[in-house]
């Protein structure tokens, strides 16, 4: 049995990954990725698509609800 992966969207700043996940572009290329990573979601990281915090700087404002 695969181990259940889970994808939470913080209130206010990034998207964040846990479990055992394959990320690709849309090229076939694999991103190197922990156990557990955020992706941005303000569009301002310098790190795309990893989440570097600048959500914070910005005053980033998203709660979006299931």
């Amino acid at each position: 049995m695969s181990e259940k992966v889970q994808i939470k969207v913080n209130d206010n700043g990034s998207i964040r990954v846990t479990g055992d996940v394959e990320m690709i572009d849309s090229e076939g290329n694999v991103f190197e990725t922990k156990k557990s990573f955020s992706l941005c979601r303000c569009g301002h990281s310098s790190k795309k698509p990893f989440c570097d915090g600048t959500h914070k700087q910005i005053g980033f404002d998203s709660k979006p609800r299931a």
